[in-house]
């Protein structure tokens, strides 16, 4: 089973940002909260990813420092990954790859071919 792991996120050069994976998985993102009033807790984490949950399993939260930001995410992981099946992380790959093929497709100027959808999920049934 993969750890979890992080890595400071490219797209905040300002700030302090952590974007958490479970394997190939993006499982959440722990990042420093800027613009805020300067009595609230300056940390904010999100734990979860979609598609592969439903709505209002993904939980979030704020934190005085990094260290709490990361112990209530894990936390918060714990309880997310233990009602997640291999369907679910599969469903985030597909949307993931079927995401990256719609990008390199536009790159090149080239139109989806007529049809072509993001894989059905078994959780869309609801």
């Amino acid at each position: 089973m993969p750890e979890l792991t992080r890595r400071r996120s490219p797209d905040h050069p300002r700030q302090q940002c952590w974007e958490i994976f479970y394997g190939d998985i993006h499982a959440g993102t722990i990042i420093e909260r800027v613009g805020n009033p300067h009595d609230t807790e300056p940390w904010e984490w999100r734990c979860g990813f979609y598609p592969g949950s439903r709505p209002g399993e993904c939980t979030s939260g704020t934190a005085e420092t990094f260290h709490d930001a990361r112990a209530e995410f894990e936390s918060a992981w714990r309880v997310f990954s233990s009602k997640r099946t291999e369907a679910d992380f599969q469903a985030w790959r597909d949307q993931e790859a079927w995401t990256a093929e719609k990008y390199r497709r536009f790159d090149r100027g080239e139109r989806m071919p007529s049809g072509w959808k993001p894989p059905r999920m078994a959780s869309d049934s609801w």
